[in-house]
Formats: C-alpha cells, sequence, structure tokens
C-alpha cells in the first residue's frame, strides 16, 4: 500500500501530524478514518516504509505502529525510528507479547500501549494526549535551547540561582569570572568565592529580591586584576505558579569602558570651561601688566631714582614677567593661543636644554638622554615645547625629594585605530619623560591634566605645568599619556605629529628704522592704562599720537579727515572689535597699515594678513613691532 495522506482539514496550526504503520490495508484505512479530521495522517506497510516516511516528513508528532509485522516488528521499528525523530510512539498489537511492549518501552521509548481490537475513543485519546506531550517536549527543548543559546554567545555575565543561591545554570563568563568552569561551580554559592565583605553584600541583595519579589539594578565598582572595573547587574526574581519567586536571575554587564568615554566627556566640558574662565582671565590680567610693566619701565627708564629704587624697580619687573610667564600657561592650557607650528627636531631641542635644565633643576638629579635615531620632523612650538619640557623636567623634580634620575626619550611611532585615547592614528614623534619618583597613585592620575590640581604645598605649585601641556599638545594635534605607580616612578609622553613640511621658515626681520621719522599713531584700546602706556611708549619713541576708547571713535576719526601713519588697537573691545576694525579700515583707507594687541590670543577673533603683538610688552618690543609693520608698508 503507497504512503498516503489525507488533506488537512481546518487550521494547520491545530492539526498535528501522524504516522501509522500496519500490514494490513483495513487497519491502515481504519486508523486513517479515525484521525483525520484531527491530523494530517501517513500511512506506511512495513517497518522500513515507515522509516523512510519519517526522514521524508520529520514534523511527526506520534507514530501508532502494529507489532506483528513481517521484517521488522513493531518494537524493532520504533527503535529505528528513534534515531531519525523524537515523536511520539504507540504500540498496537493483538496479542499479549509482553516482552516486545517491554522491548518498545525500553528501545522505541512508546508512551502508550493499547491492543487490538481497540477503543476507538480511548485510543484517540491516547493518541491526543501523545501529541500534547510531543509538542510541550518540542517546546521546553526549545526553551532549553535558547537558554543554552543565550548563555552561550553571551559576553556578559549570566547565571540563575535557586532560592538558597546555588548555580543551577551560568554562562562561561560568568565562571570566568569567579576563576572556575561552569562544571565546576554548578550547585555552588556564589558567595563562597567572595572575599567576607563584598560576599555578605551580595547575600542580603539577593535576599532582597527574593523576598521582595522585585528586581533590582545597581551600578558599582568592584576589584579586578587590571584595577576596577565599573558592573551594572540586575537582579530578577523567576517566579513560579503561586506567584511566589523560586529562582534569581543575574545579569552582568561591564560599564568600564562606558565609564571612561563618560568621564573623557565630562573631563573634556570641565576643561573647556576652565580654559573659557581662564583665557578671560589671561586676557584681563595681561591689560593689567601691561599697565604695570609699562609704568615700571619708564620708570626704571627715566633715570630718577638711585641703585635701592633701581634695584626694587628691576624686582618688580621680574616679578610682573613671572606674571606674564603665568598667563602664558592659562593661555596655552585654554587653547586660545594661537601656537606658532612649525617642523622641530626634537633631538636637537632636548639637546639644547641641557644648560637650562641643568641648572633648574640642581646638583641632586641626573638627566639622561634616550633619544631615537632618523626621528622624523614633529609639528610643534618651539617656544613653548622648551616651557613645556621645562614644565615636565620641574613636576619630575619635585617628585624626587631625595634626587634621582630623569630620562628624557624620544622615538618614532605608527599609532592604529583607538591604540592610543583621544588620538587619531597615524605617524607620531613622542618625548618621553621618566622619573624615578614617588610615583601616583590611581585617584592623584585621575587629576593630573585637571587645571590647577596639585599635590604639591601652598605656594609651591601653580597646578598649570601638566594641563599646559596637554593643551599644548592637543592643539598641536597630538595628546599626552601618563603611567605612573606609587613608589616606581612616573612617565609623561607627549605625542606631537609628524611634520610633512620642508625647510625651516623664514626668520622675522630685525626691526629697523620706521619709513618715517615721526609717525602719526592711532591707538585704540577700551583699557585706560593700557592705552595711555601704549600712547607713552610711541611718544617716548617719537611718534605722535591719537587716541580712541573703541572702535566707533576710532572710526570717526579717521571719516572726520585725520590723517594717520598707523592704526594700533586692541583686539578684545566692545561694540566694534579690533579684529573688525582693522578689516575695516584696511577696505577704507588700505595706505593705513595695522598693529593688533591681544591679550587674549583667540585665533577666531585676529583677521588673517595682520601682524599681533601680544600683551604685556615692552616698549623694545613694541618699538621693533612698529618698525616692522612701517617697513612692510
Amino acid at each position: 500500500m503507497p504512503d498516503t495522506m489525507t488533506q488537512p482539514m481546518g487550521s494547520d496550526r491545530r492539526r498535528g501530524t501522524l504516522l501509522v504503520v500496519d500490514d494490513e490495508p483495513e487497519i491502515l484505512t481504519a486508523l486513517e478514518d479515525l484521525f483525520e479530521e484531527d491530523f494530517r495522517v501517513h500511512a506506511a506497510r512495513s517497518g522500513a516504509e515507515g522509516l523512510e516516511v519519517l526522514r521524508r516528513a520529520p514534523d511527526v508528532d506520534v507514530i501508532i505502529s502494529d507489532q506483528r509485522m513481517p521484517g521488522m516488528t513493531g518494537d524493532a521499528f520504533l527503535a529505528r525510528a528513534r534515531e531519525i525523530s523524537q515523536a511520539e510512539a504507540l504500540l498496537l498489537t493483538g496479542y499479549a507479547e509482553l516482552d516486545a511492549v517491554i522491548s518498545a518501552v525500553n528501545k522505541g521509548r512508546i508512551a502508550f500501549y493499547a491492543p487490538k481490537p481497540w477503543d476507538p475513543a480511548a485510543l484517540r485519546a491516547m493518541v491526543l494526549s501523545a501529541m500534547e506531550r510531543h509538542r510541550l517536549t518540542r517546546a521546553l527543548e526549545t526553551e532549553r535551547a535558547l537558554l543554552r543559546g543565550l548563555l552561550d554567545a553571551s559576553s556578559d555575565p549570566l547565571s540563575f540561582k535557586d532560592r538558597d543561591g546555588r548555580f543551577i545554570r551560568l554562562n562561561a563568563a560568568k565562571a570566568q569570572a569567579l576563576g572556575g568552569t561552569v562544571e565546576s561551580l554548578l550547585g555552588q554559592r556564589e558567595s563562597t568565592l567572595l572575599p567576607p565583605e563584598p560576599a555578605a553584600a551580595l547575600v542580603l541583595a539577593e535576599q532582597e529580591v527574593m523576598r521582595s519579589g522585585q528586581g533590582t539594578d545597581q551600578t558599582g565598582q568592584v576589584p579586578g586584576e587590571a584595577g576596577s572595573r565599573w558592573v551594572r547587574v540586575q537582579r530578577l526574581p523567576i517566579l513560579g505558579r503561586d506567584g511566589q519567586p523560586t529562582h534569581l536571575a543575574t545579569i552582568e554587564h561591564d560599564l568600564t569602558v562606558q565609564r571612561t568615554l563618560e568621564e573623557r566627556l565630562r573631563q573634556a566640558e570641565k576643561m573647556q570651561a576652565l580654559g573659557t574662565m581662564a583665557g578671560g582671565v589671561a586676557h584681563d590680567f595681561n591689560n593689567l601688566l601691561t599697565a604695570i610693566l609699562g609704568s615700571l619701565d619708564l620708570l626704571l627708564q627715566s633715570g630718577t631714582h638711585d641703585a635701592r629704587g633701581e634695584m626694587l624697580l628691576k624686582t618688580a619687573i621680574t616679578a610682573a614677567e613671572r606674571g606674564s610667564s603665568l598667563t602664558r600657561r592659562l593661555l596655552s592650557f585654554s587653547r586660545k593661543r594661537e601656537l606658532q607650528l612649525r617642523p622641530a627636531d626634537l633631538n636637537r631641542m632636548v639637546q639644547e636644554m641641557d644648560a637650562l635644565l641643568s641648572r633648574s633643576l640642581g646638583e641632586q638629579v641626573t638627566v639622561r638622554h634616550t633619544l631615537g635615531e632618523h626621528l622624523w620632523p614633529a609639528l610643534a612650538d618651539q617656544e613653548q615645547f622648551a616651557l613645556g619640557l621645562l614644565n615636565l623636567c620641574i613636576n619630575s623634580r619635585d617628585a624626587m625629594p631625595d634626587g634621582g634620575t630623569i630620562t628624557l626619550s624620544t622615538r618614532n611611532v605608527s599609532v592604529a585605530e583607538d591604540e592610543v585615547p583621544d588620538l587619531h592614528p597615524g605617524d607620531y614623534v613622542v618625548l618621553g619623560v621618566a622619573d624615578t619618583g614617588t610615583g601616583m597613585p590611581p585617584e592623584v592620575m585621575a587629576k593630573a591634566f585637571e587645571p590647577f590640581f596639585t599635590t604639591k604645598e601652598v605656594g609651591k605649585g601653580t597646578g598649570l605645568g601638566l594641563s599646559m601641556v596637554y593643551g599644548l599638545a592637543r592643539q598641536s594635534g597630538g595628546t599626552v599619556t601618563l603611567d605612573s605607580q606609587p613608589g616606581r616612578g612616573t612617565l609623561v609622553e607627549v605625542y606631537l605629529p609628524r611634520s610633512d613640511w620642508s625647510g625651516a621658515p623664514g626668520q622675522a626681520p630685525e626691526g629697523r628704522a620706521p619709513a618715517c621719522d615721526s609717525c602719526r599713531v592711532l591707538v585704540v584700546d577700551d583699557d585706560a592704562a593700557v592705552r595711555g602706556i601704549t600712547t607713552t611708549f610711541l611718544n617716548e619713541l617719537g611718534h605722535s599720537t591719537l587716541e580712541a576708547p573703541d572702535g566707533a571713535a576710532a572710526l570717526a576719526l579717521l571719516e572726520g579727515g585725520e590723517r594717520v601713519d598707523l592704526l594700533v588697537t586692541d583686539v578684545a573691545m566692545p561694540g566694534i572689535s579690533g579684529a573688525e576694525l582693522a578689516t575695516q579700515v584696511r577696505a577704507r583707507w588700505p595706505d593705513v597699515p595695522v598693529l593688533l594687541l591681544t591679550g587674549y590670543a583667540d585665533p577666531s577673533m585676529q583677521p588673517e594678513g595682520f601682524p599681533v603683538l601680544r600683551k604685556p610688552f615692552r616698549q623694545t618690543e613694541l618699538a621693533r613691532q612698529v618698525a616692522a609693520v612701517l617697513r612692510r608698508d
């Protein structure tokens, strides 16, 4: 009899698939008639034919097989069928063959046994029950497969525990975090694998979830071999039929990278805010220093004081110049200073710093060089680089109160994507400053680049050294890394971009006699003290001056017909800024040269093509710049 199948009736999702195997055609027909309303029925006249059907139709839910069949008995067929299909099996027999039934139970794992002739209602109930068992088994296997897949595929530690906190399931990530294997940890309590304090906290957290039936979501730090890690732990109760928690699921997610990125963002925002503040303070302070330093300079040149007075004036000038140095650091940190980036030979610059470092660091400190060969030219502001290197070496000296060794090193390095935090891939020249000092604990390293943060005593450090170097490196297109451990010293590495420029920049021409012996100069500055010092400097140089407190007043003078040979204007002014004034003057009076004065040095505020003199300035610096501007004109 060929394999036949009844046409599906009703919803296929509710209908099962049945295989009936019997060597008597009449019995096959009777079974098909009995089950055609609830099943798609496959029929086979022998065990061999039944096996072929199972290979073609793996979705069979239930197998009904006769016991006595030529060629292959029912129990032997069901044993073979078990290798192909997980369908539930039912054995039919017309004889009380107990041995065959036992064999079918053991080998074919039959669910039911029915004698011939059968009771149609009872047989139908058996088959429907077998189908339900098969579907429940398959659903359970699917759930188990999904759970195994989740456990095996997840890189996050996952675990399931019973009410007593014993592991009943866990994945390899969780086992690895606890220093064991999945097999060795099953049945164990996690609390027994932890130190006393975190173990007690774990037990309390799990008991609270099981008591309340409410999940928790906690984030905290946990110790590890490579340092503390931020971990988010979710504990979820699994409820039984009575609605009470019977098991506990735990999901852990490592947030260390995310927290690090968030911290970098907060740090960047903090640095930007402090940088803006520092730039504003430096601007105002530079105006004060210009008035102070200019007045002291004029007083020193007057020659109306004795030796003691001259000494006091020089001391005051030195203090003012130190204040000027401090504002340069503030501007460098705030990235408000326009760096003069040029190709630089770091090896040569380090060697040229030897004499200055020797005087600055003292006899207890030894400076060694480990300079790389065939070093690429670096893109750097050489003046600021020297200042940054001096700051780093002074920091290292202060970290070695009993003396020690500072090693200055250089090397070429090609940085890959994400190899160095906050650094684009490419070629860089690295300057290293390593010391044998006290080192830094992690909490100090975390704040090392923050402006005004210092571990030195009051009056012995501004807290701007590292932040200034960091700002210079970032503004140059590089970065700074820090490696330090208490008792093992500190290594600071400054990454500067490789320069692809060729040749050296031309030197600015020295000041010569101006184009006119006595020029008429318009001085514009909203700060009266700075404006007064600037005009006094110019008057003593032999120039006549006009003054204007702002851009609008300066334009009014020019529009009124005042003839001027040079415009000297501050950059940052209310109303019309110096940059806007310079642009308008060049457009309307192109024969009038312009010199910009600034204590802020924000590149975005400076129009291109205008010379700039930084505040505070000495009279000689103003004279040289004015001469250069008039000569170029």
